[in-house]
């Protein structure tokens, strides 16, 4: 059986590293195409071109690796099977389901490899890309805007969108600006030109716009607008470039949700988690002192109905901070055992503190601003609405970290997943050949990416949660390559039958069954001469 296992296992290595190579220099083919009208004639050395195209393998890598091996295992049996080697396999005693052991171990070190290069190498190339991006910025600030498209020139308080973008003079037309910074008030900003540069400080960003409005509509009174139209406008916009101002130093540079290792976002995580409880504990609080003071003074409130009961007063005492724990899930598990390898491999003893920690009080709420934690002279009505945005920004911090998380892991599961899928339509259809292998990879590589992007971009907006964002497609596929897996061996077919129109007959008689099922005559019968 060890000689049949490293056969299998040759025969897969071959198409793994072609499809590897192929789907890798295509992918990057493509982002290169894309981006490099953005890099040349701007002044920049060949090196750091060079450099930001090196950095963009480790992104296209994870993307790649479980699709090489969906390729892999699909030629590899198909092979097997057309030229009778699994005939004689099973005329020798061997099982289908043995075959795939090796394919099925060799996939789980993949998995492990891959998780290793997504938890390790991928943030690490994304960071360092961030930052290699922000240094070519600090040149020519327009590099990373783009025309006709919402911007963020600082994450969750500054959006540009610009109508058009000068690279030589870093001129704008058609400029509007969203300015969230402030959760009380919300401005707007239009001109009809203006200049983009960095201050001397090369940390700030001034924006000098020229014949425009700016509108402010502060968010408990929406009725209430306030409207100024200037001939120039200068907005300085501090701490932009801040956190690129030291190439070399990068560990000291703020990362992204897609720069951080899982550790690091499964704290992230946590001390979001901790935000959107906060956020909800300052809105009861705030309903209840509202209720006490419409309970004490039922002249306060508005009375629109004059049948509308009386209020009544809140029923308890002050709301008390509520104990929170951290959140765990895969992330936490994970960094668990990462500890304690660690202290195995450290020989260090167990740290005492974190196993007698008792659950701590919430911290003031981590909000959009830092202004929105400390609330306790606001009135109920203004508190409930800046609760309610903390809360939304708090959740969709928490919902991001976690989509990554969870994205992680589901990607290096996909190698295991894509094998028990793969081998069981090669067996079936042995005569595919390339065409087999392009056809069917193309369509499980779109279901399967289609519905992790689809999964994220749901999960963002708080439709469905991070583990079914990611998982619901692995789940979906893991049930019927089990399904397929346990029905090998069963084939009608021989060497000889099982080809690629073979599928697509299959497939038109179920749709046609399942048209008379309900009533619609999908079939065609052949017409005698």
């Amino acid at each position: 059986m060890k000689i049949i296992s490293r056969y299998v296992l040759k025969e897969h290595l071959g198409p793994f590293t072609f499809a590897l190579t192929a789907l890798t220099s295509l992918m990057l083919l493509q982002y290169i195409a894309r981006q490099f009208g953005n890099l040349v004639g701007k002044g920049l050395r060949w090196q750091v071109i060079l450099e930001f195209f090196l950095l963009s393998i480790p992104f296209t890598v994870a993307m790649t690796l479980p699709m090489a091996v969906l390729v892999a295992v699909l030629y590899a049996f198909s092979r097997l099977a057309s030229e009778n080697e699994i005939t004689a396999l099973k005329a020798g005693g061997v099982s289908m389901r043995q075959l795939l052991v090796p394919s099925l171990s060799l996939a789980f070190v993949l998995a492990l490899v891959m998780l290793a290069f997504n938890d390790q190498v991928l943030p690490r190339a994304n960071h360092r890309l961030a930052v290699l991006q922000m240094d070519i910025f600090r040149t020519k600030p327009t590099f990373a805007l783009r025309e006709q498209v919402l911007n963020t020139v600082k994450e969750g308080q500054l959006y540009l969108r610009a109508g058009h973008l000068d690279e030589g003079s870093s001129r704008m037309r058609d400029v509007t600006i969203y300015d969230v910074a402030n959760p009380v008030n919300r401005r707007t900003i239009t001109a009809d030109s203006g200049k983009i540069e960095l201050a001397p400080n090369q940390r700030d960003l001034h924006l000098t716009l020229y014949h425009g409005l700016m509108e402010t509509v502060p968010t408990d009174k929406p009725g209430q607008l306030t409207r100024l139209y200037y001939m120039r406008q200068l907005m300085r916009v501090v701490g932009v470039a801040s956190q690129f101002q030291e190439t070399g130093n990068a560990d000291t540079v703020s990362k992204g949700d897609r720069e951080m290792s899982v550790c690091e976002m499964q704290a992230a995580l946590a001390k979001a988690d901790t935000g959107v409880q906060r956020a909800r504990f300052d809105s009861v609080e705030a309903q209840w002192e509202r209720d006490s003071i419409l309970a004490a003074n039922p002249s306060a409130a508005t009375v629109t109905n004059k049948a509308q009961p009386r209020p009544k007063p809140p029923a308890g005492p002050h709301p008390k901070a509520p104990k929170y724990g951290t959140p765990f899930g895969v992330g936490g598990a994970y960094c668990t055992v990462l500890a304690g390898a660690g202290r195995l491999i450290s020989g260090g003893p167990p740290p005492a503190a974190a196993a007698t920690a008792r659950p701590r009080p919430l911290p003031p709420s981590a909000g959009i601003s830092p202004s929105a934690g400390g609330m306790a002279g606001l009135p109920p009505d203004q508190r409930l609405n800046l609760a309610k945005l903390n809360a939304d920004q708090s959740r969709l911090l928490r919902n991001r970290y976690d989509v990554e998380i969870q994205k992680k892991f589901s990607l290096a599961a996909a190698c295991l997943i894509f094998v028990l899928v793969g081998a069981p339509v090669a067996l079936r259809f042995p005569r595919g050949g390339v065409g087999l292998v392009i056809g069917v990879s193309l369509f499980i590589f779109a279901v399967y990416y289609v519905g992790l992007i689809g999964g994220e971009a749901l999960s963002d907006r708080g439709y469905i949660s991070p583990f079914w964002a990611m998982w619901a497609t692995n789940v979906i596929m893991t049930a019927v390559g089990l399904v397929m897996t346990l029905r090998m061996g069963r084939e009608a077919t021989t060497g000889r039958g099982g080809d690629f129109g073979e599928m697509l007959e299959n497939a038109r008689m179920w749709i046609a069954r399942l048209g008379r099922r309900v009533g619609i005559p999908l079939d065609r019968r052949r017409r005698l001469a």
